[in-house]
């Protein structure tokens, strides 16, 4: 996809494969410009991976998308709500009840 390209809309979720974990579940209408700008993700991501390479835990930290998603936001927003929920993604803001807010 061509870097002027804004994408489509998607939910997407952060993966660590080596651990078979979900770490977080986003959607957005523009897949193509939702990691440029600044997200809360991308600092736990990082601070994820670091403390797992001073442990020397081995980590796979990727993004996967699901394209065929509803391109009205409101019932993305409710599917990905239901994904967070299902999926208990630690660094979603609707599951720190439970685990805490990450490297806060």
């Amino acid at each position: 996809m061509p870097a002027s390209c804004p994408g489509d809309a998607c939910i997407y979720f952060i993966i660590d494969s080596a651990a078979s974990l979900v770490l977080y579940v986003g959607e957005t209408c523009c897949s193509n410009k939702r990691w440029k700008g600044i997200h809360a993700c991308k600092d736990y991501i990082a601070s994820y991976q670091d403390l797992h390479y001073r442990y020397g835990i081995q980590t796979a930290v990727n993004i996967a998308f699901w394209w065929n998603t509803p391109t009205d936001r409101r019932a993305r927003q409710e599917l990905e709500l239901s994904l967070i929920l299902k999926w208990r993604s630690p660094f979603n803001k609707e599951n720190w009840e439970r685990w805490g807010q990450p490297f806060g």
